[in-house]
C-alpha cells in the first residue's frame, strides 16, 4: 500500500497531466455546435436545452455570468457542460440558525468572506444540470478527467477578471458518484447535502383526487382539516396564472418574501426571469396562484423537466397571511396536483422543507455536492472544513401506508 505522501505525491502530479481530450468553450450556448449539444443533452430534460439557456442568459442576476463546454475524444463529443461563474458575498451563504442545513462556518468569517466560484451546474435549480456525459460514456475516467480540465481552463481564463478560487461540481446524484475516485484525485472533495425530496406519483392518478384517495385516513384527515378546509373556508382560490407578464411584478414580492427569509441565497432573480421562464417553457410550465378576491397572496411554479420528472420549481407567498393560513402547505398540494396533470411520474421537490414535503409523501434521495480550492494548501484545509459540517435527515414519514 503506498504511503500517503506518495499518494498525495502521485494525486498532485495527475492533478498537472493534461487530460486526453479536446474541447470547445464559449460565453453563450449558442455559439458551441448545436448539433453536438443537442445529441449530447437529448433525454436530460429542459434545464439542458439550448431555449432555456438561451432564455436564461437574458435575464441572470447581475452577480452570475455563464459558461458552456464541449468535451471531444477525438472529433466524438463525449460531454455538455452548463457552468456559471458566481460572485458571492459570504453572508449569503451561511446559515442562521445554526439547527437548519450545514453548520459550521462562524458568523463573523463568514460575514468577511467574498469569493467568485465557478458552478458547474444551476444554481437555479437542485439536481444535476451540469453535466451530461455521452451515452456509455458515464464510467470513462478519461472523460471526467475531461470535465475536470474543461472546468479548469475556464476558471484560468477568468484570470483578467478575477480569479474563481473554488470550483464546486453541483447535486451529483447516487449513480454518478462512481466516479468519486477519479474527482478526488483532481482535488474535488464531496459534502453530502440535504436530499432532495421525490415524491413518486402514481401511473393511476389522474387528478389530486387520486393523490388524497392514496393517503391513509390519519393523514387525509389532517391534510383536509388543518390545510385545504382553512383555505377554502377563508375564502381563498387556487387558479392558474395564465398571464405571467402581467403578473410579473407581484410573483416578484412573493418570490422575495421568501427568498429574502432564507440563509442561503447566492442569487437573487429579477421580475423579468418570470414571463422569460413562462415564454421558454411553454406548456412545459404551470404558474399557479392561490388568491383572495383579486389579491394574489402566494404562487407556485411546476415545470416538467424531463419524461419523468416534475419539479416543484418555484414558490412565493405573503408571510403576514401564512401566519394564519397555510399558504405554503396548500401551494405544495397545488403542485402535486399540477405535476400530474403534466404526466410525470416523479415530482423532485429540492432540499428544504423536509418536514411536510416528508408529509407529502415525497423520500429523500441523497444529494452531493463536490468543491475544490485552487490553492493546494486551502484544499486541505477545506478538506477538514467540510468533515465538520452536519446537515438535516429526513423525517421518516408514510403518509400511504406500507409499500
Amino acid at each position: 500500500m503506498p504511503s500517503p505522501i506518495r499518494s498525495a505525491l502521485q494525486h498532485a502530479r495527475f492533478r498537472r497531466q493534461a487530460a486526453p481530450a479536446r474541447f470547445a468553450i464559449a460565453e453563450h450556448v449558442d455559439w458551441l455546435n448545436p448539433t453536438h449539444w443537442d445529441g449530447l443533452t437529448d433525454g436530460r430534460g429542459f434545464l439542458f436545452c439550448r431555449g432555456y439557456h438561451r432564455a436564461l442568459a437574458a435575464v441572470l442576476p447581475p452577480n452570475v455570468s455563464p459558461r458552456y463546454a464541449i468535451v471531444y475524444r477525438g472529433d466524438e463529443p463525449v460531454a455538455a457542460m452548463a457552468m456559471q461563474l458566481v460572485e458571492v458575498q459570504g453572508a449569503r451563504l451561511r446559515k442562521s440558525p445554526p439547527a437548519a442545513g450545514l453548520r459550521g462556518l462562524p458568523a463573523r468569517l463568514a460575514d468577511r468572506m467574498q469569493q467568485r466560484v465557478l458552478v458547474i451546474g444551476n444554481l437555479l435549480s437542485y439536481g444535476n444540470h451540469g453535466v451530461a456525459v455521452r451515452a456509455g460514456c458515464e464510467g470513462d475516467d478519461d472523460v471526467w478527467h475531461g470535465v475536470g480540465e474543461a472546468a479548469y481552463r475556464v476558471r484560468r481564463a477568468e484570470k483578467h477578471t478575477g480569479s474563481a478560487d473554488f470550483v464546486l461540481m453541483k447535486d451529483l446524484d447516487r449513480d454518478l458518484l462512481t466516479q468519486s475516485a477519479l474527482l478526488q484525485k483532481l482535488g474535488f472533495r464531496p459534502v453530502e447535502t440535504e436530499p432532495n425530496m421525490v415524491l413518486t406519483l402514481q401511473q393511476q392518478w389522474r387528478g389530486h383526487d387520486d393523490y388524497l384517495g392514496a393517503l391513509t385516513k390519519k393523514y387525509r384527515k389532517n391534510l383536509q382539516s388543518r390545510v385545504l378546509a382553512p383555505v377554502e373556508a377563508a375564502g381563498l382560490e387556487l387558479c392558474a396564472i395564465d398571464d405571467v407578464a402581467a403578473a410579473a411584478p407581484r410573483l416578484q414580492e412573493l418570490y422575495l418574501a421568501v427568498h429574502e427569509n432564507a440563509a442561503l441565497r447566492p442569487v437573487t432573480l429579477g421580475a423579468d426571469y418570470w414571463p422569460a421562464l413562462a415564454r421558454a417553457a411553454g406548456d412545459r410550465a404551470r404558474f399557479a396562484g392561490i388568491r383572495r378576491g383579486g389579491d394574489l397572496l402566494g404562487f407556485i411554479v411546476t415545470l416538467r423537466d424531463d419524461e419523468h420528472t416534475a419539479l416543484g420549481y418555484h414558490i412565493g407567498f405573503d408571510r403576514e397571511v401564512s401566519t394564519e393560513l397555510p399558504l405554503y402547505l396548500r401551494l405544495l398540494q397545488r403542485t402535486v396536483e399540477d405535476a400530474i396533470g403534466l404526466g410525470a411520474r416523479r415530482l423532485s421537490l429540492g432540499r428544504t422543507a423536509l418536514e411536510p414535503k416528508a408529509a407529502l409523501g415525497a423520500r429523500p434521495e441523497p444529494m452531493h455536492v463536490w468543491v475544490r480550492h485552487r490553492q493546494g494548501v486551502l484544499n486541505k484545509l477545506l478538506r477538514g472544513l467540510l468533515g465538520r459540517l452536519h446537515h438535516d435527515e429526513a423525517p421518516e414519514r408514510s403518509p400511504f401506508g406500507k409499500q
